[in-house]
């Protein structure tokens, strides 16, 4: 068996691999900077004797998703857990962004996870088994002012999971939108400290709260109480306008500065 992960260079990707390295799963870590992804297969391949392969790929190029199936194919492998991890966020005002940078969101957030569902979804299917995880946010409960895209590409992330999921009933697949809340990961040295709202988790407990709700065969899980509340609980008794209201506060006034993804 056979896992992809993406965004595996750190963080939740990275806690990913150790935890399913763990179970003895073989593993394609997928991510831009290569120099990580060596030093962590050849960590978890000597600690757990298991098969790790690396692609070393941007999956903010359009298309990006068939150069990664290629090299599966090339690698021999068949995928049966697809872990869509890679995502960022920019804290900033849409008035104040590049459009370019906005864009970018939306291809790594968006496209690039619908890219590699599709494509390694049908021999899934095909083998009657496996998986398809991929990582929202409670940040898919309601629009976020300071980080619009942001948001919206993680509302997509829910939605499309959730329907994908009942789409896939009956053939032995399953689908799970995981949605975290602040985690202890990178993510804030682009989108700024001061986008964290809540108490920060470790991305390790986030994993093994992910996989019980993937074997609970869930379809979308938040992860933490509090979290749990403010994404499931609150949208149902405040207006749409007065939730986005609030989450411009919890988010607060954005830098002027915009850094570069780092997943």
């Amino acid at each position: 068996m056979t896992a992809v992960i993406t965004g595996a260079s750190s963080g939740i990707g990275s806690a990913f691999a150790e935890h399913l390295a763990s179970e003895q799963r073989d593993l394609v870590l997928v991510a831009r900077r290569r120099d990580r992804l060596d030093q962590l297969a050849a960590r978890l391949r000597a600690e757990h004797g298991v098969k790790v392969d690396v692609i070393a790929a941007d999956l903010s190029e359009p298309g990006i998703w068939d150069r990664i199936g290629d090299e599966l194919d090339e690698l021999g492998v068949e995928v049966d857990l697809l872990v869509n991890n890679a995502g960022f966020g920019v804290h900033d005002d849409v008035v104040d962004s590049a459009a370019a940078a906005l864009a970018q969101q939306v291809q790594v957030n968006c496209a690039a996870v619908v890219g590699l569902t599709t494509r390694l979804l049908p021999t899934m299917v095909r083998n009657g088994r496996g998986a398809v995880v991929n990582i929202g946010s409670t940040a898919s409960f309601q629009p976020v002012p300071h980080m619009a895209v942001y948001g919206a590409s993680k509302a997509f992330v829910l939605s499309f999971t959730e329907a994908l999921a009942v789409e896939l009933e009956g053939t032995g697949v399953r689908a799970l939108a995981v949605c975290p809340g602040a985690t202890e990961t990178e993510f804030f040295d682009v989108a700024g400290e001061s986008a964290k709202t809540g108490r920060a988790r470790t991305a390790a407990n986030l994993v093994a709260h992910a996989m019980r709700a993937l074997e609970a065969g869930k379809i979308s899980t938040v992860h933490g109480f509090d979290n749990a509340f403010g994404g499931l609980v609150l949208p149902r008794l405040l207006p749409r306008k007065a939730m986005a209201r609030l989450a411009g506060r919890l988010t607060g006034r954005p830098s002027r500065t915009a850094p570069t993804p780092a997943a």
